[in-house]
């Protein structure tokens, strides 16, 4: 088989998988409108669409660390850190236009270190990522300890639980939908994302092409970290409650969206509008069994089962085509 034959067969993979993924989507949805009292009401869609927001903030740039074949674990804590940092701000009388430029560079810089160990040093991203996963937690109890900050400028804090004007979308979907479209239009339709897909498929075939994956993987985890950043504000205005242990699970919750959506664990493969609809998918079976007052045990055990199917899901269809 040709590399062009071989390439056409990879891309009709993920595009059964797409289908398939958003076909899913939809039915869970329908499903759900109709047997889950109060889904869906226009109330509930801001909800869900605030609950969806960190996880499909921090699933963009993540997508694209995983196509290259790497991975960023420590995006939940990143998330924490910056929420702690805004509280510490906050609690010091800095004003809230400064600071909400300060946990965005906090993020890049948390993000900067992930990628200096990953491409300068040449350690397993699993591992490193890990490891700041600990750290950026824990620093973000040094900075706060365990107790919260609220009582944040009610202008913010309304905006992020706000609806436009006359209808009952939230403002905040603004915020993902102009970042859902950078990404996308950088990973489909630019050299940085046809650079992605070679690195992820083979780094050293990239490097003979004249790719630098180990810049071009640097600057994705500094975009990561700083859309984690970014998720840690929007989370914080939202319960205007920073605390250190928010988005603590987060995670796995983004890994296993980015997974649904067909982007492979091993890198080369995946699309953006594929991980949107895996983030709406984990999304809504979450927010249906809350109103089922389902437990949080339960919640976990679903994510997992997603998780794994995720998984094996792409490879089934790999072998039936």
């Amino acid at each position: 088989m040709s590399a062009e034959q071989l390439t056409e067969t990879r891309i009709g993979r993920l595009a059964n998988w797409n289908v398939a993924i958003i076909a899913i989507t939809a039915v869970v949805l329908v499903i759900a409108a109709a047997s889950v009292n109060s889904f869906g009401t226009a109330q509930n869609f801001g909800f869900l669409v605030l609950d969806l927001l960190p996880i499909a903030l921090v699933a963009l740039p993540m997508t694209l660390v995983i196509v290259t074949g790497e991975i960023d674990l420590s995006v939940a804590s990143t998330l924490g850190l910056s929420s702690a940092v805004m509280g510490y701000l906050w609690n010091a009388n800095q004003p809230i236009e400064t600071i909400i430029p300060v946990c965005l560079l906090l993020g890049a810089v948390l993000g900067a270190i992930n990628g200096f160990f990953v491409t300068v040093l040449g350690l397993p991203s699993l591992a490193v990522t890990i490891g700041t996963l600990a750290l950026y937690r824990g620093l973000a109890f040094v900075v706060l300890g365990d107790g919260a900050v609220a009582d944040f400028p009610a202008v913010y804090t309304d905006w992020v639980t706000g609806t436009i004007a006359g209808t009952p979308i939230p403002n905040v979907l603004i915020v993902l939908v102009v970042l859902a479209v950078i990404f996308g239009v950088i990973l489909h339709a630019t050299p940085i994302g046809r650079a992605v897909f070679a690195v992820g498929a083979s780094e050293q075939a990239a490097r003979f092409a004249g790719i630098r994956p180990g810049r071009l993987k640097f600057w994705l985890y500094v975009a990561s970290g700083t859309i984690a950043g970014l998720a840690g504000v929007l989370w914080t205005l939202r319960y205007s409650s920073a605390r250190a242990d928010n988005g603590a699970g987060l995670e796995l919750a983004v890994v296993a969206a980015v997974l649904l959506g067909g982007v492979s664990i091993f890198g080369g493969k995946g699309a953006l509008p594929g991980v949107i609809a895996g983030v709406v998918l984990l999304g809504s079976l979450q927010n249906a069994l809350r109103l089922s007052d389902v437990s949080n045990e339960a919640l976990n055990v679903v994510t997992g089962v997603l998780l794994i199917a995720s998984v094996l899901g792409p490879n089934l269809i790999r072998r039936r085509t």
